[in-house]
C-alpha cells in the first residue's frame, strides 16, 4: 500500500509546521505522500510547506472555504495513494505511528480505522486538563480514550484512515460539522465495511487551547448527535444522553436541597472529586487535577445543553436539521 496523509488546515500555519516536523521523524521507511489542503485561509501556510519540500513528498492545494470534511475529500481526490490517513492540523504524530498502522493493516486489513489521542508533555495545563476530560473513562471521553468496542469503533477525523476503495464508494465526508466522522462510519457499516480501533496508533491532539473555544466545540458535538440519531436510528445509544441526564439530575439535586435532602448532591461532589484525583494522578499535577474538574463540568454542560436543544428541535418539533441548526452544516 501507498499511504497518502491528508491534512486540512484553516488559519493555523504554526500548527502545520509542528505537525510536519513530526512527520519527518517517522520510523516508517517506505515512500508516502503528504497532501495539505488550505481551506480558504486568510493566514495561509504555503511558506511553511516550502520548508519541507526537500524533507517530505508534499503537495499543497488552496481552495475556497467549504469546511474540513469537504477539504479532506478534496485532498483524497488529489492524492496518489491507495490508503488515506487523515490528521487535524493541531496534532503531533509519534515517530512509530505509520509503522504501527502499516503493521496492523498488513496483519488484519480493514478499510477504515481510527486511533486514540493523548496529551504531549509540551501541552499547557489547560490543554492537558481538556485532554483528560476528553479521554478519561470517568467521562464521555472514554470513547476517544480507546474504550469503545474495537470491532465497532467510530473513528474520529483528527486521526483516522480510509482506503481509496471505501472513499470512492461513500464519496467521503458529508457537509455536517462536527459529526462528519460518525456519519461516515455509519455509512461504511451500512455498506458492509468494518471499522476498527488501532490502540497504539495514537496522536497528540492539542484540541482547543482555552475554555471558551472548548465549550463551543463540545456544544456543537452535543448538537450533532440527535441529528445523526434521526438519520440513523438503528445506531442510537442511551449513552449519548449521559451528559444531558447528568445536568438534569444535578438540577434535581439542587432542588432537593430546598427540602434538606443532600444525598444526591454529595454523590455529585464525590464523582467530581474522583475525576480530579484521576486527573492529578495521571498527569502528576494537582493543578491539572483541579482544572480537570472544571473542564469536565464545561464538557457536560456544553454537550448536554447542545444535545437537549438539538433533540427538542429535531425529534420533538420534527424540524429539518439544516433549517433548525444551520450552524452545523457547510454549504
Amino acid at each position: 500500500m501507498k499511504y497518502s496523509i491528508i491534512i486540512p488546515i484553516y488559519n493555523r500555519p504554526d500548527e502545520i509546521d509542528e505537525l510536519l516536523q513530526t512527520l519527518t521523524q517517522q520510523t516508517y521507511t517506505k515512500p508516502y505522500e503528504v497532501v495539505v489542503v488550505e481551506d480558504g485561509s486568510s493566514i495561509p501556510c504555503e511558506h511553511i510547506i516550502t520548508k519541507y519540500q526537500n524533507k517530505l513528498n508534499i503537495s499543497y492545494f488552496f481552495k475556497p472555504n467549504s469546511g474540513p470534511g469537504d477539504s479532506r475529500n478534496y485532498g483524497m481526490q488529489n492524492a496518489t495513494g491507495d490508503y488515506f490517513i487523515i490528521f487535524d492540523s493541531d496534532c503531533l504524530i509519534p515517530a512509530h505511528y505509520l509503522q504501527t498502522v502499516d503493521d496492523f493493516l498488513n496483519q488484519q486489513f480493514v478499510h477504515c480505522f481510527g486511533g486514540p489521542d493523548a496529551a504531549h508533555p509540551s501541552f499547557t495545563t489547560i490543554q492537558k486538563a481538556i485532554n483528560h476530560t476528553m479521554t478519561s473513562f470517568l467521562t464521555t471521553g472514554g470513547v476517544r480514550g480507546g474504550s469503545e468496542k474495537i470491532d465497532k469503533f467510530q473513528p474520529r477525523s483528527f486521526n483516522m484512515g480510509i482506503s481509496k476503495t471505501a472513499f470512492e464508494l461513500t464519496n467521503g465526508f458529508g457537509k455536517i460539522h462536527p459529526g462528519e466522522d460518525p456519519d461516515l462510519s455509519i455509512r461504511l457499516w451500512n455498506l458492509g465495511y468494518d471499522t476498527k480501533l488501532i490502540p497504539q496508533a495514537y496522536v497528540y491532539h492539542k484540541r482547543r487551547i482555552d475554555i471558551q473555544k472548548f465549550y463551543k466545540q463540545v456544544n456543537k458535538f452535543g448538537k450533532a448527535r440527535p441529528i445523526l440519531d434521526a438519520w440513523y436510528p438503528k445506531y442510537k445509544k442511551i449513552t449519548y444522553w449521559f451528559p444531558s441526564l447528568y445536568l438534569i439530575q444535578l438540577v434535581i439535586s439542587m432542588l432537593l436541597l430546598l427540602i434538606k435532602i443532600n444525598d444526591l448532591l454529595l454523590i455529585n461532589f464525590l464523582y467530581l472529586f474522583l475525576v480530579g484525583i484521576e486527573g492529578a494522578i495521571k498527569n502528576k499535577s494537582l493543578k491539572i487535577g483541579l482544572l480537570s474538574i472544571y473542564t469536565t463540568i464545561i464538557q457536560f454542560y456544553g454537550y448536554g445543553i447542545g444535545f437537549l436543544k438539538s433533540f427538542y428541535l429535531i425529534h420533538l418539533l420534527k424540524k429539518d436539521p439544516k433549517k433548525a441548526l444551520p450552524e452545523m452544516f457547510f454549504k
